[in-house]
Order: structure tokens, then C-alpha cells, then sequence
């Protein structure tokens, strides 16, 4: 579950990580140590990460942990946050548990989502997301002639 809220006036986008359900097990023990990390991607390239806590040993992690994004209201269209839930593991590689893009050129639920807030400004839009195994079908490439002659979306 991810709260979304923008303060356009600011150019602040708050992401909060709720929490999530029965995410698959990932560990020989049946359970999972789940972490969220979620890259803000503006005209295609990455301008910033964020991750949260790792939850050990669960499958319904509790989060509630805010993200705080710089996005002026003029660049706020050519946005996408893509959102990953990771396993950790101490040793070895950590996995991918499951993904999802949101952002105005999102395909489905995370377009929708993204709508919402944008049409409601200054109050969080709360949403269940689904988790998919890539991201590359449900993004719309952004079109060249929408791009602002800016070098990057965030304020320095």
C-alpha cells in the first residue's frame, strides 16, 4: 500500500511506504526480510533513490515511511516512480520480490493513482498496488516534443 501527496507550491512529492501483504517467501524459512526502494526517474534517467527499512522474517511487512521527492510543478508530467520490493539476504544476492511504475505516463492503477493526486493536491491518495515482475509494459514512453529544454526535474 502507497500513500501519494504532492504540494505543488513546494514542488514536494511525499511517497509513503504503508505496508504490504502476503509477498511471496523468499527464504528457506518461509518467510521473506523485505525492504521497498523506490528510483524517481525523470525524462528516462534516474535522478534519485530512496529505500526503507528491511523487515525481517515476514510477509506483511509494516512500514509506514516517508519519501520525500524535490519535483518542481512544471517537470511534475515527466516523472515516474518506479517502486521495488526486495528480499534481503546477508549472503548472496538480494532478489526481486515484485515492482511497479507510477507516474503520468504509467499505464493502469499508477496512472490512476498518480491522477487522483494530481486532482487533489495537499491530500494523500492511498492505493494497494499490485506487484508485477518488470515495469517495462505498463510506462509510456514520454514523447521528445513534451521535453523541457531543462537539464534536470530537481531544484538544486
Amino acid at each position: 500500500m502507497l500513500s501519494l501527496c504532492y504540494l505543488p507550491t513546494a514542488g514536494r512529492l511525499t511517497l509513503t511506504v504503508v505496508k504490504a501483504r502476503n509477498l511471496k517467501a523468499m527464504d528457506i524459512t518461509g518467510k521473506s526480510d523485505p525492504y521497498v526502494k523506490v528510483s524517481l526517474f525523470c525524462q528516462g534517467k534516474r535522478i534519485k533513490k530512496k529505500k526503507t527499512t528491511v523487515k525481517k522474517n515476514t510477509l506483511s511487512p509494516i512500514y509506514n515511511e516517508n519519501m520525500v521527492f524535490d519535483i518542481p510543478a512544471e517537470n511534475i508530467d515527466d516523472v515516474v516512480l518506479i517502486v521495488k520490493v526486495i528480499d534481503y539476504d546477508r549472503i548472496g544476492s538480494n532478489e526481486l520480490m515484485g515492482c511497479t511504475a507510477i507516474g503520468s505516463n504509467a499505464i493502469g492503477i499508477g496512472k490512476e493513482h498518480w491522477s487522483s493526486m494530481l486532482e487533489s493536491p495537499r491530500e494523500p491518495q492511498t492505493q494497494w498496488y499490485p506487484l508485477l515482475d518488470s515495469v517495462t509494459n505498463h510506462i509510456q514512453p514520454i514523447p521528445t516534443e513534451r521535453l523541457p529544454i531543462s537539464l534536470s526535474c530537481i531544484n538544486s
